[in-house]
């Protein structure tokens, strides 16, 4: 392996993401190009953990995610992008076209809006009502969202590994620990500390659904202290 080279799962799926943005809409439209949109982040199980908004593309906003770390919700440990499974993303090509606003206050006021009819849109479909957002979405008017584009960026042969749920459970803990630090070390927004309380509910389901399947409860039952045989 040369300098700059990357081990092959982390480069296949690399390869997965840039699919994923050049893949087009009904209209030929190469989603990750669009200049404005939003987008969420689903985990393993599908269930959404991050939303968010750009106005610099949502090909150069999401890698940024994902590949180099430089966001604040991965340098703060709110987002692993080991955790990201899918991708959604609602371009907003309409703030492109001719005659659409120019001001940015419109183009902003806009944004906050599909962002937020997003936002809600995947509490409903979360199982904690919660995703690992550290600041708050500001309430506004919904609107009619165009359509999305969702897609996985786990290749097949490298999906099953990182599914399983030991490996998910100590990535968790790890971030939790990370977090927790991080918390621990600033004055920090109560949002923050909202986050941590979320990534652990994660990981206590994860680590229950584990201890099930490997037959917790039958041995917690079996092995009850005070039991009559």
């Amino acid at each position: 392996m040369t300098r700059g080279d990357v081990p092959s799962d982390v480069a296949a799926i690399r390869k997965a993401l840039v699919e994923f943005l050049n893949s087009t809409d009904s209209q030929g439209r190469t989603v990750g190009n669009a200049k404005y949109g939003i987008y969420a982040f689903y985990d393993y199980d599908g269930e959404p953990i991050y939303v968010g908004e750009t106005t610099e593309r949502l090909r150069t906003r999401i890698r940024r995610h994902l590949t180099n770390h430089r966001t604040d919700a991965v340098a703060m440990n709110v987002l692993d992008p080991f955790e990201v499974a899918e991708i959604e993303v609602w371009p907003l090509f309409d703030l492109e076209a001719k005659g659409a606003p120019k001001d940015k206050d419109e183009i902003n006021e806009i944004l906050a809006s599909a962002e937020f009819t997003v936002y809600q849109k995947v509490l409903k479909a979360s199982s904690f009502k919660a995703v690992l957002n550290e600041k708050d979405i500001p309430a506004t008017t919904k609107m009619k969202l165009p359509p999305s584009k969702r897609g996985s960026i786990i290749p097949k042969e490298i999906f099953t590994h990182r599914k399983h749920a030991d490996i998910r459970i100590a990535r968790r803990a790890s971030t939790i620990a990370a977090l927790a630090r991080v918390i621990s070390e600033r004055a920090v927004s109560p949002g923050l500390r909202r986050t941590l309380v979320t990534q652990a509910r994660r990981l206590e389901k994860l680590a229950n659904t584990r201890f099930e399947e490997a037959g917790g409860e039958q041995a917690v039952e079996e092995e009850a202290p005070g039991e009559e045989e």
